[in-house]
């Protein structure tokens, strides 16, 4: 007997095989049952999902002896005819070689005989999109208007190609790409009729090679076949076509979890020696790591990850974060499309495999962002613990620290030096508040801030004298937050003020580099709005820049230090 290959020998004959495509089978049989026959059909989809199959068995009800009908029988003269597509009342046309208008004109000239033994003329027109615009032309009024006894089908798999005139005038029918699972009971089944022993794994993979065509897997089985002797297993598979498996991804990928970069070179230089090829392997590896972020979103449907969720390392699915994936896979993606224009694709893959070895560290723009600003938070947050701190004289008191000791020593001002009416009472009012209950005098908040600044060798106001108020942490953050509003790099320098010092009408800014002195000195007219803004009274705004002795230049060090290990995540290495 002459062989013959699955995909022939499964061709679909009745509506109930034409699996995967249920909305079409149930709107053609119902048409068929109420007789509601349209002179034109158009069915587009993939490649291998069943159209031009559709298309005969369509032919065979409407031809059918006791039809049109939805179940027509096979038994009748002229059924194996059109199944094999050589009726003479079922026309089958290449549209791919029959592009010219010429050839319409012969189609628009045998519409007018009957059919000969049947009861309506059928033309299959497969890959439709290719006519040319003067053929589609061509057709347009016979499509439209055909004899009674003329029915078009129209195959294709570019519908977009096919004009909107002509899909104006067909019942449009779209074609699904077949579920895996459905392919692969369809292989099974295929298997069991040639007597061969299949692993479901190794259905499963030819289903998912298919990418949804049954043509395309029943192809790939019958290449399977003939070097399986028999017995079809996923380890035959993987040898004789060159792939790498899954167990082989895992162990590359435990390795890159691990950050040993020597491991997976290793693996890979392994892999390529057994003859896989390097576009096969960064397939295979992208395929693993979008798996892998699959998992980490909550997909574990085995049709979608081709493997069950089990199968994939434990150590990998939960070393890396979905933005680490996420880089990953396009990292992936971008050396598959370098690999064209390569010097040499060995080397760009091992490139790849040595990025993903540090993959585990890497951190996306968004993340670091996220950090910066939990870090700003954290530093506003920890202020006043800062200041009850620097109360006790362990070092000179900067503007959002100094509060809780201005105002423990700042509210009875007017007892020692005379009370000033009007805003200057309400500053003194308010750093009362910030700071314990009981009031403080002027002099008690010049003489804490000069021991202050005592520890640093200047003196608490711009002219050394000792009656100089520092700002309370609360009015220091309404100023930023006012400047902000207009200028959001000068807010970011005002954080590095070491004090705010307040005499009279009179604001100093205490410094401790040139840089942040010299970037305020060209907008005090923005900071002097935003104090009068914030004090109801007009003052004037003087820099002024100190330097800092060495323990506390470094502690300064220490948290500009830890600052950044927290944000980069990151250790310090050398003496």
């Amino acid at each position: 007997m002459q062989y013959e290959v699955t995909a022939t020998r499964r061709r679909p004959r009745t509506f109930d095989h034409l699996y995967g495509q249920e909305f079409v089978v149930a709107t053609l049989k119902n048409s068929l049952e109420r007789e509601q026959i349209a002179h034109a059909y158009l069915f587009s989809g993939p490649r291998g999902v069943g159209k031009t199959s559709a298309a005969r068995i369509l032919a065979q009800a409407l031809n059918c002896p006791s039809g049109p009908t939805a179940e027509p029988c096979t038994e009748y003269p002229g059924s194996d005819e059109i199944a094999r597509g050589e009726s003479m009342d079922v026309i089958e046309i290449d549209g791919a070689s029959n592009t010219s208008v010429n050839d319409v004109r012969e189609i628009k000239e045998e519409v007018l005989f009957p059919p000969s033994n049947a009861r309506y003329k059928i033309y299959i027109i497969d890959e439709v999109h290719m006519l040319s615009n003067s053929a589609f032309n061509a057709l347009l009024k016979t499509i439209e208007e055909p004899p009674p006894y003329i029915v078009f089908i129209f195959a294709t798999t570019e519908v977009h190609k096919v004009p909107a005139t002509i899909r104006s005038r067909c019942q449009q029918f779209n074609f699904r790409l077949i579920p895996i699972e459905t392919i692969k009971d369809r292989l099974a089944e295929a298997a069991a009729e040639l007597s061969i022993e299949a692993e479901d794994d190794a259905l499963f993979w030819i289903a998912k090679e298919a990418t949804g065509s049954l043509r395309d897997a029943y192809t790939l089985f019958d290449q399977v076949v003939s070097f399986s002797h028999g017995s079809i297993t996923l380890e035959i598979i993987r040898d004789k076509l060159g792939l790498m498996g899954l167990d082989r991804m895992n162990e590359l990928a435990e390795a890159c979890a691990a950050g040993d970069g020597a491991a997976a070179l290793s693996v890979a230089d392994e892999s390529l020696a057994r003859g896989i090829a390097v576009e096969q392997m960064v397939i295979e590896l992208c395929e693993y790591f979008r798996n892998l972020l699959f998992i980490q979103h909550g997909v574990f449907k085995e049709a979608v990850l081709g493997y069950p969720p089990e199968r994939f390392s434990e150590t990998a699915r939960s070393a890396f974060s979905q933005t680490q994936l996420e880089f990953a896979v396009g990292v992936l993606l971008g050396l598959y499309r370098d690999l064209r224009y390569s010097l040499n694709p060995r080397f760009e893959l091992e490139l790849a495999l040595s990025r993903l070895a540090a993959l585990g560290d890497y951190i996306s723009p968004t993340e670091i962002r996220k950090e910066l600003e939990a870090l700003r938070t954290g530093l506003k947050a920890d202020a006043p613990a800062h200041a009850q701190a620097q109360a006790a004289g362990d070092r000179p008191v900067h503007a959002q620290e100094s509060g809780r000791a201005q105002g423990s020593a700042g509210g009875q001002d007017g007892a020692q030096d005379g009370a000033r009416p009007g805003a200057q009472g309400s500053r003194q009012g308010a750093q009362a508040r910030s700071g314990d209950s009981a009031p403080a005098t002027r002099a008690e908040s010049g003489a804490t801030a000069a021991a202050g600044a005592a520890e640093s060798g200047t003196a608490p106001g711009s002219d050394g004298n000792p009656a100089a108020m520092v700002l309370a942490p609360d009015q220091v953050e309404r100023i930023i937050a006012t400047v902000k509003k207009h200028k959001l790099s000068l807010a970011s320098v005002l954080e590095n003020v070491l004090r705010w010092e307040l005499l009279d009408d009179k604001l100093e800014l205490v410094f401790d580099t040139r840089y942040h002195a010299q970037s305020v000195k060209d907008e005090l007219s923005v900071i002097n709005e935003a104090v009068q803004a914030v004090l109801d009274e007009p003052v004037q705004t003087e820099v002024r820049v100190v330097k800092l002795d060495e323990g506390e230049q470094q502690r300064h060090t220490d948290e500009r230090v830890e600052m950044v290990k927290k944000v980069f995540r990151g250790e310090i290495i050398g003496g």
